[in-house]
């Protein structure tokens, strides 16, 4: 009697739409291959479909209650006291922050046809009627297929539990275990409340204390040239400043300087020295508003300066940007549409002929359809002080999902902290930060860390073997490494001592595609007497795990304060911390 409800309610929506999802001979199909393209960076619908976990599991979605399940719903979600039928799964993908001010979820699916099919793919899923459509995938983990059989589970271990202050860590790729050695975990890292007791651990002669708790998941941050803290919360769409004290200890201010952005994320001030514009990445756009040194509010409404990024959205859908040290170049970064395109719904097969032709216009390693300007970083040359149109190119391809893009300002090259792939086991493979060269392939989809062939495209791009980059610095796979900074301070009250200035300092936002829980944590990144990485990170803050392997936060964005401090951003308990010296 429930399904027929359930059916009776889809039947409803979809005559209300007219032509929409009935009028396809398989919707539910439609729906999977929707839901494929547009949400499985954040969201797993059916076991082993490879699925992120950016967002909660919608497996068994339809009869749920909302927020029900282990994933730390917002607050928002948690009070809508809804369920998830057909209706109301049609009204709160149309416009979820509507539905449900607040909500986390601010992305709506607006093609009427595309939420209908959505949701008979749900339905089907959820009435056991779902048919798999014939296999158009590519390679052994295409849909239909999947990757082989799993080995049994090797024995792991909850190697966070050594993590320490001053602890070293060098990842080699070719000491790692094969692809599915182990099988694809789905470990989230649930939030919990701070242990009594727990504490977290700096080196010696360093502190830790809350800066402030009153920001909504704030995802990046940068130091205006006065030492206002310009802060993005990328969820609710604004840009804060926070105007620190005199001591630098607590804002004394926290105003809103802009509102009404879709899902921004880099920021940066041009140029420079004197600034009189700051640049905002929304999610497929750049956009900049008119500003000069102490502006707490924006003047004017913002001009769009690059109208689209990639003319495919769904997917990883940060955008970091930075300018180059002579401010002729603006890059963005522009992470993936999917984990790895295994489907032709993605990424149609092309021979290696065809796919050296399209580089020849985009780039090695270049990727297209649904992946077209994506997986990589883009350049936009400037001039006058203004981008110029239509200068938009790939400078670099293959890295999956570039969240953190800093520039070394001593050396004048350009870092990316990436996000690498899921599904191929508990250390694989590898996140890591990387100069990042022009013209330079690294690899993603069809190789990772230079010359391994990712299994589930293999063949398909032998032309590729030997010419992906090995990146600088790896992580323990799954980290989720997504910002890095180079501490540049050289004066201040809180300023480091000389031995911790010479390093760069990356945030792991913690794992959830891991058995065993890693990340969680600021890193340092050794660099040796020329500012060149040496490979290896040692941990220099750590302490968010607990003694089971949840957490009680989830560290993101990092900067260097005007004073020499460290400021860490939280955006899984909405703490900003202020990490100084003792002395």
């Amino acid at each position: 009697m429930y399904h027929k409800k359930l059916i009776l309610l889809l039947a409803a929506i979809t005559s209300a739409h007219g032509a929409n999802a009935a009028d396809s001979p398989d919707p539910a199909n439609a729906g999977k291959s929707f839901f494929r393209q547009q949400c499985a960076l954040c969201h797993s619908a059916e076991a082993n479909d490879n699925g992120g976990a950016q967002g909660p599991s919608l497996q068994g979605v339809f009869g749920r209650a909302a927020a029900a399940g282990e994933f730390s719903y917002s607050s928002a979600l948690k009070a809508a006291n809804l369920s998830w039928d057909a209706a109301t799964l049609d009204r709160f993908l149309a416009s979820p922050t509507t539905v449900v001010p607040g909500s986390a979820m601010v992305v709506p699916v607006t093609n009427a046809t595309d939420r209908a099919n959505v949701v008979a793919y749900f339905a089907a899923l959820g009435n056991g009627t779902f048919k798999e459509a014939a296999p158009r995938g590519f390679g052994p983990g295409g849909p239909g297929g999947g990757p082989p059989p799993a080995a049994a589970p090797v024995a792991g271990n909850a190697d966070w539990k050594l993590d320490a202050p001053g602890r070293k860590h060098r990842i080699d790729v070719a000491n790692l275990p094969a692809p599915y050695a182990t099988a694809g975990a789905t470990n989230f890292p649930r939030l919990v409340p701070k242990p009594a007791g727990a504490e977290l651990k700096l080196p010696a002669g360093f502190k830790v204390e809350t800066f402030t708790t009153e920001l909504t998941a704030p995802r990046t941050m940068k130091i205006a040239p006065n030492g206002d803290i310009f802060v993005v919360e990328t969820q609710s769409g604004r840009v804060k400043v926070m105007r620190p004290s005199a001591d630098g200890s607590k804002p004394q201010a926290i105003t809103v300087f802009a509102q009404g952005l879709l899902q921004p994320f880099g920021i940066a001030f041009y140029p420079a020295a004197n600034p009189q514009w700051v640049y905002v990445a929304e999610t497929n756009r750049v956009v900049r508003y008119a500003y000069k040194t102490g502006d707490t509010a924006a003047s004017a409404v913002p001009e769009v300066v690059v109208p689209q990024l990639s003319p495919v959205g769904g997917g990883h859908y940060t955008r970091d940007l930075v300018f180059s040290p002579d401010e002729s170049r603006m890059f963005v970064s522009v992470g993936s549409q999917s984990n790895v395109p295994e489907s032709t719904d993605v990424m149609a097969k092309k021979t290696v002929a065809e796919a050296q032709a399209w580089e020849a216009e985009h780039g090695l390693g270049a990727t297209w359809g649904n992946e077209e300007n994506r997986a990589g970083v883009m350049v936009f040359d400037v001039a006058n002080g203004a981008v110029a149109a239509g200068s938009g190119r790939m400078y670099a391809n293959g890295i999956r999902n570039c969240v953190g893009l800093t520039m070394q300002q001593s050396t004048g090259e350009l870092w990316c902290t990436t996000n690498e792939r899921d599904m191929l086991g508990d250390d694989l493979v590898p996140d890591y930060s990387t100069r990042v060269k022009e013209g330079g392939y690294y690899g993603w989809p069809w190789y990772y860390f230079g010359k391994y062939e990712e299994p589930r495209l293999a063949g398909d791009r032998p032309d590729l073997a030997g010419k992906a980059i090995v990146p600088d610095v790896a992580y323990t796979a799954h980290s989720a490494s997504v910002s890095l900074t180079f501490y540049d301070a050289t004066s201040g009250n809180s300023v480091f001592p000389a031995e911790y200035r010479n390093s760069g300092y990356a945030v792991l936002h913690g794992s959830w595609n891991r058995a065993f829980r890693t990340g969680h944590k600021i890193v340092r990144v050794l660099l040796d007497g020329n500012n060149v990485p040496t490979g290896e990170y040692e941990d220099f803050m750590v302490g968010f795990i607990t003694e089971d392997g949840n957490s009680w936060g989830r560290p993101n964005a990092i900067v260097v304060a005007q004073d020499g401090s460290l400021l860490l951003g939280d955006d899984g308990t909405n703490v900003v911390y202020r990490i100084s010296t003792t002395k």
